[in-house]
């Protein structure tokens, strides 16, 4: 099997903690200059600002060099860009370090900071943070949280070793624990292992579970309930499906507090809107690292504020940052 060239080192540094945009340009094509290809590649909404950088010359390759908008179309080559960026709402909350080695940095994020740049989420999420914070241009995440999931993320040191680190997410030689606040249902028979299958499309906001082999299984416990008809569940997923503790919450009639999408889709929760964060916590990460062979079992030491203070979650201010 013929092995892939590795991409080259990029000539462009982080900005704000995110790295610049790499485009390699496909083997085949009918395009003569580099200009039309990423004028077709990012669609007309954005030709405007394919033709500005152009003409800024902030499009470069490997080189570094400005490549200049009639520069002949070579299959394989790369280029490299950043972004323009729309401001961004700082989200308000500390992003705590509970492990650092030269190896793997765990840290405890915060509701509504997305872990990894995507979309209108670029220098507002924990991976640029710490870049910046910790002065660590390597680090990259070895999994992720959703932006309204609270708790502990693992990034990896370096690059080289990120593989290993990823390889344990999908292996599942991870055991992650979860934290939620939930109706109580005293008719529900717990502790109960939920297997289904869920699936999601690209392009929509919610997963949702579909006949079949089941791909998704969840063990769901109660730690305790309170006379006000709140319960607070400890939630095990043994595989990781998009969403798979909110369907699985969902499904046993018990969703989670918070969430926007389940039962029923209200709306995406945008940019500045901090009140109510989804009580969902991932308490624990549980593994042996793969490099070192150390045992790990790491704790958030957050909590959840519909559980601390229900009224004060629950009110125009939401749990702001006792909502953490």
């Amino acid at each position: 099997m013929r092995r892939r060239t590795p991409p080259p080192p990029s000539p462009l540094p982080q900005r704000d903690g995110v790295d610049p945009v790499r485009v390699r340009l496909p083997g085949e094509g009918r395009w003569t200059t580099v200009r039309e290809h990423l004028l077709e590649r990012f669609g007309a909404a954005r030709a405007d600002v394919v033709e500005g950088m152009f003409a800024a010359g902030r499009i470069v390759g490997a080189d570094g060099r400005a490549v200049a908008p009639e520069t002949a179309y070579t299959p394989g080559m790369f280029v490299w860009f950043h972004r323009e960026r729309a401001e961004e709402e700082q989200v308000p909350f500390p992003l705590e370090v509970v492990y650092r080695d030269e190896h793997v940095v765990v840290a405890d994020k915060p509701h509504f900071l997305a872990t990894t740049p995507r979309g209108s989420h670029v220098t507002e999420t924990a991976l640029a943070r710490l870049r910046r914070e910790l002065g660590l241009p390597s680090l990259g995440a070895a999994h992720r949280l959703d932006r309204l999931t609270a708790g502990l993320v693992l990034f990896t040191v370096r690059p080289e070793e990120r593989g290993a680190y990823q390889t344990l997410f999908r292996d599942r030689r991870v055991r992650k624990v979860y934290e939620a606040v939930a109706p109580y249902d005293p008719g529900l028979d717990l502790p109960v292992t939920v297997r289904s299958r869920i699936v999601k499309e690209r392009g929509t906001l919610t997963a949702r579970e579909v006949p079949g082999e089941p791909n998704a299984v969840s063990r769901v416990e109660l730690i305790e309930h309170r006379p006000d008809g709140l319960a607070r569940y400890r939630l095990t997923p043994l595989t990781g499906q998009t969403h798979q503790l909110r369907v699985h919450m969902t499904a046993l009639g018990v969703p989670i507090l918070g969430d926007p999408l389940y039962p029923e889709v209200a709306a995406p929760v945008p940019a500045g809107d901090f009140r109510r964060p989804l009580q969902l916590l991932a308490r624990e990460l549980e593994f042996t690292d793969p490099v070192t062979g150390t045992a790990h079992r790491l704790r958030s030491g957050r909590t959840l504020a519909a559980w601390s203070s229900y009224a004060a979650w629950e009110g125009p201010g939401g749990g702001g940052e006792r909502g953490q």
